[in-house]
């Protein structure tokens, strides 16, 4: 069944983020099925008509690196002042108790949340697969995705390093190599679609040096190549990430991925903060990608990523909310003007502009999820965009720089549209399609059953 065609007229500002980084005034977009169909003054008959007169439209924003499931572990109070490692293994007594029912309303939350922030597609990365009904966690995802209409590029993530083999995961949560890799191939040939305007796509995922195996990092490297999928793990999020690595396999963190075959233009890794010059230098030669996901990293106190040298390389990167308990949001907005500003404070003139942070939540992240149809607002690209309505008071005085508002001035409210794949999923604000007020309230309540089952 075919989508609606959608008529958006007297556009007051379009802010394509092509490569010619035009700003259209006074335009219009006719979107017909899932494409960009038309952009400029004309006017085409459409099965639903918009009126742009106040509107600011963006690319979809995409968000290169999510762990779904951590939303209901938000806020908790005995871990906001811990880092990375104490951080996990604290919160992993808690996701032991995660099931089918929580990842599917953390799920339904998660993108949610995104989506109403301007986000059309969602990568997430879970690796936590507790022994009991964990099967068919990525399923549950999709079907989320699918009744939220984002779209979605999961993982099969995984552990197999416990405790016992001197990793930070309790063993209970981890798996085997045969067990992860017959799991991901399942996935890849069940949900994979690599056509132009798929809606669902696969990565192989697992989580880090400190709770995977060499082997089963080398036989993921093999079997995503086998399979044409993608490739990501979490890499030099922190110095005691490079302490294991160098009293483990006596490497530095990218050396020990390179000698397992993870570098490539088919390779992204989330964080990418303590990488050396040298090391910048080599991610930018192999186009290996970088998920910047500076809110977590703040609040985690890891570090920050040298965003404005990998730019200056040309690095792929794109722009991420991490996990939302570590965040502890789901809101790619205000992880712009969060990057923009700690890179100011960092690095001075040298910093990223709002615009390039922009960019890199668009077309950066578009590019390390290896896709070239989205990430711009270009005739033949998705229909994918978010609108903001610039008659408000939060922005009077704020219109100047259409390009640059959501790094300098900020927008902490929901959008007025979001569109993806040609439909209209966010209206006024608010989620079309699904209940918000039932999802919370189930939500809430599984919220409530996870805390307490850990507290037992």
């Amino acid at each position: 069944m075919k989508n609606s065609s959608i008529l958006i007229k007297n556009i007051k500002k379009i802010i394509t983020i092509d490569s010619e980084d035009r700003v259209l005034d006074n335009q219009n977009i006719y979107i017909k099925d899932n494409e960009i169909k038309y952009i400029g003054t004309d006017i085409f008959d459409a099965d639903e008509i918009i009126d742009g007169k106040n509107l600011f439209i963006y690319p979809g924003l995409i968000n290169t690196h999510h762990h779904l499931y951590q939303t209901f572990t938000r806020n908790l109070p005995q871990v906001q002042n811990m880092e990375l490692f104490d951080w996990l293994t604290t919160l992993y007594e808690i996701w032991r108790g995660l099931n089918p029912e929580i990842i599917y309303y953390s799920s339904l939350v998660g993108m949610g949340e995104l989506l109403k922030y301007g986000c059309t597609t969602c990568f997430d990365h879970h690796y936590v697969f507790p022994k009991k009904d964990s099967d068919t966690f990525i399923d549950t995802q999709f079907e989320a995705a699918s009744e939220l209409g984002i779209r979605m590029q999961a993982s099969r993530g995984s552990m197999s390093r416990g405790r016992s083999d001197g990793g930070l995961p309790p063993d209970d949560l981890v798996q085997s190599v045969e067990k992860i890799l017959s799991e991901s191939e399942r996935l890849v040939n069940k949900f994979h679609n690599n056509s132009k305007f798929s809606m669902r796509q696969v990565a192989i995922a697992p989580c880090s040096p400190f709770s995977v195996t060499s082997e089963l990092m080398s036989e993921a490297a093999i079997m995503a190549r086998k399979l044409g999928v993608r490739l990501h793990t979490h890499l030099a999020e922190t110095k005691d990430e490079e302490k294991f690595c160098l009293d483990t396999v006596c490497m530095r963190p990218l050396d020990y991925m390179e000698s397992l075959g993870w570098l490539g233009d088919d390779v992204w890794f989330a964080h990418g903060i303590h990488f050396n010059d040298e090391e910048l230098i080599r991610l930018a030669r192999t186009k290996t990608g970088v998920a910047h996901c500076p809110v977590s990293n703040q609040k985690l106190s890891s570090g920050i990523a040298n965003i404005p040298r990998m730019l200056e390389l040309g690095v792929p990167l794109g722009l991420a909310v991490d996990g939302s308990a570590s965040n502890d949001c789901s809101n790619m907005l205000t992880e712009i003007r969060a990057s923009f500003l700690l890179h100011r404070l960092n690095s001075g003139s040298l910093a990223p502009s709002s615009y390039d942070i922009l960019k890199i939540a668009t077309n950066g992240g578009a590019k390390i999820l290896g896709r070239s149809d989205i990430g711009s607002i270009e005739v033949g690209k998705a229909a994918d965009m978010f609108m903001i309505d610039t008659n408000r008071l939060e922005l009077v005085g704020a219109l100047e720089d259409p390009k640059s508002i959501f790094g300098t001035v900020g927008f902490s409210r929901p959008v007025d549209y979001t569109i993806v794949n040609g439909k209209v999923v966010v209206r006024d604000g608010n989620l079309v399609g699904i209940d918000e007020n039932k999802i919370v309230e189930k939500a809430s309540a599984s919220v409530v059953k996870l805390l307490k089952k850990s507290k037992c």
